[in-house]
């Protein structure tokens, strides 16, 4: 009898959760013409990535709750006169086209390249800038002087933009991808890299009022900046066309360029520009259309990004296994002063998260006069911080073992340290090798966060495969099963090995 009525509850709560489910997409239906949509409310949602930096958008320093940039200004002039205001919406770089395709927001406005691929999924204004890649270097370093000379050069870019195209066309080019703005200039100064290949906008910023850096050569793959809009938003783009010409005309665009600098003989192109994509029309068709090539075309880099991954984290471990169990020795048989630095170095490690760990490694330390490879600093980084989960782990394996072994040891004339080394420590450590593979398996999982720091993992390779493709699906399968392909034998292992030790503990 309870179980029926039981049964009765859970239809009525899904019947609910379906009748909420239905009222949510009529809503999104209702609201089909956005621009109608924008206007009814007042407000008109902009999506884009603060963390992508300046020019373009970015937290004021002097007032950090306060955004400032050249989009900024573009966005709120785009409202002004639409007779709205801005509302706006961080999100991911590399998602934001997905975002908007999703409804998270009405416009997606953030220095996103105008390119046939992109074409295909969203819909663009007429450009609103003109941009091309320029390289920087530092000041010292006259070896690059045009793009030619970057062949055989460690170059840092931006991700799935056309300055990362470029030079992956022109091959013998050691690429490095950033998420960031900010940090392929660091690498520049500390010598890291050779040299930046950016748009202009972010080498002119970043450059130009740095001495210890340069621009170098003539800017090269023109191109536009574009507001991105959902593919059914047609009336939304006609009027967002509307004002960017209105703007054009009124000479205000040119204000905003200027005070930031980013006026130059290109922008005047914008004038004559009267069809929205009149140079994309005729493009080649999207790689996200090639569906039966995604295998074959992605797979060979995805299994690159997964050797890195495998690398990483077999080293780092490695040095988890180790540096764990000397602090556990440390805090257990250790003085007062080794126990104390023992416990502090594992409540720091595990009371901070590992991203601000590698940041601090990575970009914290050159300031210290301590520099080292990002290869390095992701190893060091995840091996330190898996190395407190692991002392832990030998802590509570040592203590385990009953404590009349180690007396009965030492009773017989043994050392300590001999008693640890052939009495505790292996008995310890059959307790702590299944706890040490799931361990393991963790770690190729947060091998991922290393991609902040310029290491081109599996991760971090779908994200920059996906975000050019725009096939977040097929790409994430793939990405998915060669995780599990790394991780699964380890986990067959684990299970192997606890029924071996349970096997070997009924024989004692």
């Amino acid at each position: 009898m309870k179980f029926k009525y039981l049964i009765i509850r859970s239809i009525i709560v899904l019947q609910i959760c379906l009748s909420i489910i239905c009222l949510s997409i009529s809503d999104v239906f209702a609201y089909q013409n956005t621009l109608e949509k924008i206007k009814n409310s007042g407000v008109i949602t902009w999506g884009f990535d603060a963390e992508g930096g300046a020019p373009y958008v970015f937290h004021d320093p002097a007032h950090p709750s306060k955004l400032i940039g050249f989009e900024v200004r573009l966005a709120e002039a785009i409202a002004r006169e639409l007779g709205v205001k801005v509302q706006c919406f961080q999100n991911a770089w590399d998602s934001i086209l997905l975002s908007l395709q999703r409804g998270d927001f009405d416009i997606a406005l953030n220095g996103i390249e105008i390119t046939s691929d992109r074409a295909q999924t969203v819909s663009f204004t007429r450009p609103y800038y003109v941009y091309a890649e320029q390289i920087v270097v530092r000041s010292s370093d006259f070896r690059i002087n045009r793009l030619d000379d970057l062949r055989g050069k460690k170059v840092g870019t931006l991700y799935n933009t056309e300055a990362k195209r470029i030079l992956d066309e022109m091959g013998g080019v050691q690429v490095r991808s950033y998420s960031g703005q900010v940090e392929p200039f660091k690498d520049l100064l500390l010598s890291r890299i050779d040299a930046v290949f950016v748009d202009f906008p972010v080498a002119s910023y970043y450059a130009m009022p740095n001495p210890q850096l340069r621009l170098v050569g003539e800017p090269a793959g023109e191109g536009y900046y574009g507001i991105a809009v959902r593919k059914e938003d047609t009336a939304l783009a006609e009027e967002l066309n509307r004002i960017i010409e209105k703007l054009l005309r009124s000479g205000e665009l040119k204000r905003i360029y200027k005070y930031w600098g980013l006026w130059n003989a290109s922008q005047e192109k914008l004038m004559s520009r009267e069809e929205p994509l009149p140079a994309f029309e005729e493009g080649p068709p999207s790689v996200s259309e090639k569906t039966p090539l995604v295998v074959t075309t992605f797979f060979p880099t995805l299994l690159k990004g997964a050797l890195v991954t495998i690398g990483i984290s077999i080293l780092s471990m490695m040095l988890a296994v180790v540096l764990g169990l000397i602090l556990a020795i440390m805090r257990l048989y250790g003085n007062t002063w080794l126990r104390k630095v023992s416990t502090a170095y594992i409540e720091i490690y595990r009371g901070t998260p590992l991203l601000i760990q590698l940041y601090i490694l990575y970009y914290g330390l050159p300031n210290i006069g301590i520099a080292m490879s990002a290869f390095a600093a992701a190893i060091l980084g995840l091996g330190m911080n898996y190395a407190a989960y692991e002392a832990e782990i030998y802590r509570a394996g040592i203590q385990a073992i009953p404590k009349g072994q180690a007396e009965a040891a030492l009773s017989l004339g043994m050392s300590r340290r001999l008693t640890l080394k052939r009495i505790i420590l292996p008995q310890a450590f059959r307790i702590a090798i299944p706890s040490m593979t799931n361990d393991f398996i963790a770690l190729f999982k947060d091998s991922s966060l290393v991609s902040i720091i310029a290491i081109t993992e599996l991760t971090k390779s779908y994200g920059i495969l996906a975000a050019a493709s725009m096939d977040f699906f097929k790409l994430g399968i793939i990405t998915a099963l060669l995780y599990f392909g790394m991780s699964y034998p380890l986990s067959l292992y684990a299970r192997k090995l606890e029924k071996k030790l349970k096997s070997y503990d009924r024989n004692l």
